[in-house]
């Protein structure tokens, strides 16, 4: 799977990507918590602080003008290092104002690297190995998630909020630094072109992604803040979730990339579609506190399946579309992602139900689309230099 020359580039795209899921699963895990017995936000104001926190994911687009004067691999590890900056900041302005500003820092790091991780990914590896390795690096962000919650659980004991975001962060800045005296780069492959546009034969890519993206803020907004607003889970318990999640998905993530070249995208979707209803449907009516942290799990290993749309993007792209495209499929994965966290903790406020319940609507469309799904027929030249 890895040659000569793309072996730098998979070490360079592993250890960013441990970095980035170091802080993001650091934040995540202690967020809501926080948000709650430290800053006292209600649900309204959880629901804004996670809109803002989707502004930079809006704005991915923006990438593509940064990479006119920082290379795509530096752009990389700079966009690291402002993540965990980020996190960092968090524990030491508990108020609204300073989370929502902190919050902001520390995603237009992570939504830059994701923008920039995907479009590296497609480039450098072909049609058939661009699964495999974004399974690898899935698994490797399981391990890399388990080894952080692990550490947050036993922080916990000894450092108050302050202390564990601190300690997250600088970790997540050292892996940034790492990576900016690196060069993985090399010239087999195909210019890109460093200009927004959006083309006709992408439809299905830029509807599934938007769909994708507002199915993902309902789970990363409403499930854990179901969780613990509701069924009164610990910190500690949070964790201990997490944990069993990246387990599970540091096994199953290389046989989503294997299932996927196994039984092609339009499989894999429809069975993650048919999942998200089931999931969210659950969310909206169980009582039962295991049922729904069960659910959560469910849930966390559908959401990986949504690499199938990133590999059916890569069969039908023009070689030389892949950075912008990924670029602007950030913007479109994050239109929703703007409004719904607000508007869903509006909702929030009259029933906790009606989230979910817009989150099993957004199945059944995204289930319905990927019936449309087609390959065409192998050009003779695959869309990546790996």
């Amino acid at each position: 799977m890895l040659t000569a020359e793309n072996q730098p580039m998979y070490r360079f795209l592993a250890v960013l990507t441990a970095a980035s899921m170091v802080g993001l699963q650091g934040y995540t895990i202690l967020f809501n918590n926080y948000a709650v017995e430290t800053v006292n936000l209600d649900g309204f104001q959880v629901g804004l602080t996670q809109s803002i926190r989707e502004v930079p994911g809006f704005l991915a687009l923006t990438a593509i003008y940064v990479m006119l004067v920082i290379r795509e691999h530096r752009l990389a590890a700079l966009s690291i290092i402002l993540l965990g900056g980020g996190v960092a900041l968090t524990g030491l302005f508990p108020t609204f104002g300073g989370v929502a500003l902190t919050t902001l820092i520390m995603s237009f790091g992570f939504h830059y690297y994701e923008t920039v991780n995907q479009s590296l990914t497609l480039q450098y590896f072909s049609t058939h190995h661009s699964p495999l390795v974004m399974g690898r690096l899935r698994s490797l962000a399981a391990v890399s998630s388990i080894i952080s919650a692990v550490l947050i659980w036993l922080m916990g004991f000894v450092l108050d909020y302050r202390g564990m975001f601190l300690a997250v962060g600088v970790v997540v800045m050292l892996g940034g630094l790492w990576a900016t005296f690196r060069d993985p780069t090399h010239e087999n492959v195909p210019p890109q072109k460093l200009r927004m546009f959006l083309k006709r034969r992408y439809w299905l890519y830029y509807a599934l992604t938007f769909l994708s993206g507002a199915r993902r803020q309902i789970y990363m907004v409403f499930s854990m803040f179901l969780l613990v607003k509701v069924f009164h889970f610990s910190v500690q318990a949070i964790t201990v979730l997490f944990i069993i999640n990246n387990l599970i998905n540091w096994l199953i993530n290389p046989m989503i990339g294997r299932a996927i070249n196994a039984f092609g995208e339009r499989t894999l979707c429809t069975v993650e579609y048919a999942g998200v209803i089931a999931v969210f449907l659950t969310y909206a009516w169980s009582s039962s506190k295991w049922v729904v942290a069960g659910m959560y799990i469910l849930d966390y290993i559908l959401f990986n399946f949504a690499v199938a749309i990133r590999t059916y993007f890569q069969k039908i792209a023009e070689p030389g579309d892949i950075a912008p495209t990924s670029a602007v499929g950030f913007t479109i994965n994050h239109i929703a992602a703007v409004f719904l966290p607000a508007l869903g903790g509006y909702l929030w406020m009259l029933d906790y139900r009606i989230p979910f319940l817009m989150g099993a609507v957004l199945g059944l469309v995204s289930l319905v689309l990927a019936q449309f799904i087609r390959i065409p027929v192998p050009r003779g030249t695959e869309a990546a230099a790996g």
